[in-house]
């Protein structure tokens, strides 16, 4: 289905890509607060997939209105008690089973307040689930590269080596007379400062046997993934591609473009590209991108939007349950942070507020992660579904954050805050989240 749908038309594709990500992480955000509610005792009576006129709707035997509506752009649980998606309170309503102790707990606003706070969190809490169980699952169905390095499938390049060149299953020991070290050990750079040439003596184990055979640079300039929204994909590289030369100078490793990039200047930059037997010309401009750096910071760097592989996929073996459950949670704290640190540059003027993305440059994201493949776009929809978590735990009125704020408000004061007051910071909060929207597809638009 990937590979064939994006064929059909470009923007549709996009779109649809887009729909099915948020579409399944707010499905994801709204069921969790909509379940952890029912479990705390909380009655829902409307969740919603989208807002707007109702195309689907069907009621449960709790009474409960499942709907999808035309304006797929978010969603909402309204429980008993709410007067609006936003859980506003309902006064009429709530004066209707003011005197009846049961129909009053199970209201929005008639229930304890961990019962409310429990339900509010849930929703951002099963987003940051669904990221770990994701990365997980990769990783866990992926594998991580077998230690000695061993050849798996060679991928498509320009040299052929034949028979006696490198193949699958080869445990590779040495390259060009240096041992190989282990693929664990910490700042490994072995491979990076192998010598750019077209090709590389390795001895291998094959069959119980040592043997010296040649081979492609382990690091060619293969594009193993296109970023979105970045010069590449704007000029037509695809993955799979093997830049042969950069302004008719042959490169046979991907440092050699990350050099070339680097030294640029931002000027237009020609490259030979090989694909699939075919050779194409490609003109581009490198683009100035924030980098987070390992110490918090960014670094401004340009770049075209490409990532490497190497010349064959190595050969895999399951991480076990426990590395791969903590790659996962230590994906997600990584996106967490660095969202965090990425929000505090821009506020204080390090780094451009074009890194801001509203819903345009997600659909576009979408579109081109869902192009390259069904493991990326799944990848992608953990990374927004983090991202989306977090957001939501800002502490805006109106959003889970703000809501939050509210009940550590009544947890210490003894007393829910004003309705009246509530109403006019509901206003508030609505208009930053709009402001933001407008800001962020703004950014879209004209960055």
């Amino acid at each position: 289905m990937f590979d064939i749908l994006p064929q059909f038309s470009g923007t549709l594709w996009i779109l649809a890509a887009f729909l099915i990500a948020i579409s399944i992480i707010v499905a994801v955000h709204e069921y969790g607060h909509y379940i952890v509610g029912r479990w705390c005792g909380i009655h829902a009576d409307v969740f919603s997939i989208g807002f707007g006129p109702v195309l689907f709707a069907t009621i449960d035997k709790r009474g409960t209105r499942w709907q999808i509506a035309a304006l797929p752009i978010g969603g909402y649980v309204k429980f008993a008690g709410d007067a609006n998606p936003a859980s506003g309170k309902d006064a009429v309503a709530m004066a209707a089973v003011s005197n009846d102790p049961r129909a009053m707990r199970r209201t929005m606003h008639g229930a304890p307040l961990w019962a409310r706070a429990m339900t509010v969190a849930a929703g951002p809490v099963f987003n940051f689930v669904l990221s770990i169980l994701i990365f997980f699952a990769v990783a866990y169905t992926t594998g991580v590269a077998r230690d000695p390095l061993t050849v798996g499938e060679m991928r498509a390049l320009p040299q052929s080596f034949g028979d006696d060149g490198l193949r699958e299953g080869d445990q590779i020991v040495a390259i060009n007379d240096a041992a190989v070290p282990s693929l664990s050990a910490p700042g490994n750079t072995f491979f990076s400062d192998l010598p750019d040439a077209s090709s590389l003596i390795y001895d291998v184990v094959r069959d119980g046997r040592r043997l010296s055979v040649s081979g492609p640079f382990i690091l060619p300039p293969l594009v193993d993934q296109v970023v979105p929204r970045s010069a590449a994909i704007a000029a037509g590289i695809r993955a799979g591609d093997v830049i042969t030369a950069i302004d008719g100078v042959p490169i046979f490793g991907f440092d050699a473009v990350r050099q070339a990039v680097g030294g640029s200047g931002g000027a237009a930059l020609s490259l030979t590209i090989w694909r699939a037997g075919d050779t194409i010309e490609v003109s581009l401009t490198p683009e100035a991108v924030d980098e987070p750096q390992p110490d918090g910071t960014f670094k401004r760097s340009l770049r075209i939007g490409i990532v490497g592989g190497m010349a064959f996929t190595p050969q895999t073996e399951a991480p076990g349950v426990a590395t791969a459950l903590i790659g996962g949670l230590e994906n997600t704290w990584r996106i967490i942070t660095g969202s965090l640190s990425g929000l505090k540059n821009i506020i204080v003027g390090n780094i451009s507020t074009c890194n801001l993305s509203g819903p345009v440059g997600i659909a576009q994201a979408s579109g081109a992660m869902a192009s390259q493949g069904a493991q990326s776009f799944i990848y992608f929809i953990a990374v927004l579904s983090t991202a989306i978590g977090f957001i939501n735990l800002f502490p805006i009125p109106a959003l889970d954050g703000g809501h939050l704020v509210f009940y550590a408000y009544e947890a210490v004061a003894g007393r829910p805050p004003n309705d009246g007051a509530m109403r006019v910071l509901m206003m508030v909060g609505l208009t930053l989240i709009l402001s933001l929207m407008v800001f962020s597809l703004a950014n879209d638009l004209f960055c």
